[in-house]
């Protein structure tokens, strides 16, 4: 694969990764309170690909976490924020990270994902009552070894009956393909056993028609390229095996182009301003194009490798 470990700025990213908790009285900060959760999961898993998770105190992390978990057992975005299934999801993911998952009580927060008790207001927006939710419900439920609580079947012939003519995924029956409902889809689906639902040259054909001539992604067709979707689409072709119809060179160089050589982060395109949620997608994208120094990363678990492994292959 192109590309040299010298190509990438993985010690600037390490220190802006860093730098950013620390500038907690930033506008940027203050406005992004609500998804700290969620920007916790970014920067540290793009730490951890980068090698470097040792540069964070992990007990200050895990006990600042579960200081975010509410009685119902989900997690909130921040220390007194309502929980939300998708705060809930990166609580977990760090958690697993620290091989932490044995402070939580799986159960608990499983039932709460699932709505079993009264008690439990799990917030869900409008557009995460689809694949978005379906994935990181199912995703979550996975993590914590939980997925028999659901039924199975039903929840794979719901995600199928999004499916379009053109072999993507919109976010309700007959909604627009779009590449993050694509990946939402194809990752549940890869979750649950059930990929062969996908009609894998169809899907591979639309999706490696999203790399433009810089190299880069958009997520459907005529719009701009996104980092971010260096990790939407590139995750859904490995997943069907048709990683190889895209330049991979290509989207290599559209990464590396996009970063602040000076300060550290990845932008979403070269020369716009960086932020921590390009910077994990651009360090992901690079990981699942086995850029060199970098650690493998699970392409639906959106997860270290060896975290994964270790969740379900470790002995206790």
């Amino acid at each position: 694969m192109g590309g040299k470990i010298g190509d990438l700025e993985a010690e600037k990213h390490v220190q802006y990764i860093v730098s950013v908790e620390k500038r907690r009285d930033d506008f940027e900060s203050v406005v992004t309170e609500h998804l700290r959760m969620n920007g916790a999961y970014w920067g540290l898993t793009a730490l951890d690909l980068l090698g470097k998770l040792e540069v964070v105190d992990q007990d200050e992390v895990v006990s600042w976490i579960m200081e975010c978990q509410h009685e119902s057992g989900g997690f909130g975005g921040n220390v007194g924020h309502d929980p939300h299934v998708v705060h809930t999801l990166s609580a977990v993911q760090v958690l697993a990270l620290f091989d932490k998952l044995n402070v939580l009580d799986a159960d608990k927060v499983s039932n709460c994902i699932l709505g079993i008790f009264p008690g439990c207001r799990m917030k869900m927006d409008p557009f995460l009552v689809t694949h978005g939710f379906t994935y990181i419900a199912i995703c979550c439920l996975s993590i914590l070894q939980c997925l028999g609580k659901i039924n199975v079947d039903k929840a794979v012939n719901y995600v199928v009956s999004c499916k379009n003519v053109d072999g993507g995924f919109g976010c309700t029956p007959g909604a627009e393909s779009h590449a993050g409902q694509i990946f939402c889809c194809v990752g549940a689906l890869a979750l649950m056993g059930s990929l062969h639902h996908v009609d894998k040259d169809l899907l591979g054909w639309w999706l490696c028609e999203r790399q433009v001539k810089s190299g880069g992604l958009n997520g459907r067709p005529e719009k701009l390229p996104d980092v971010c979707y260096s990790w939407w689409v590139l995750s859904s072709l490995i997943m069907i095996d048709r990683a190889h119809w895209i330049d991979k060179n290509k989207l290599i160089k559209f990464i590396i182009d996009c970063q602040d050589r000076e300060n550290g982060g990845i932008s979403d395109r070269p020369d716009d301003a960086v932020d921590v949620f390009h910077t994990y997608f651009g360090v992901a994208g690079l990981s699942l194009l086995e850029y060199p120094g970098l650690k493998p990363i699970d392409p639906a678990y959106a997860l270290p490798v060896d975290v994964v492994n270790r969740i379900f292959f470790s002995r206790r």
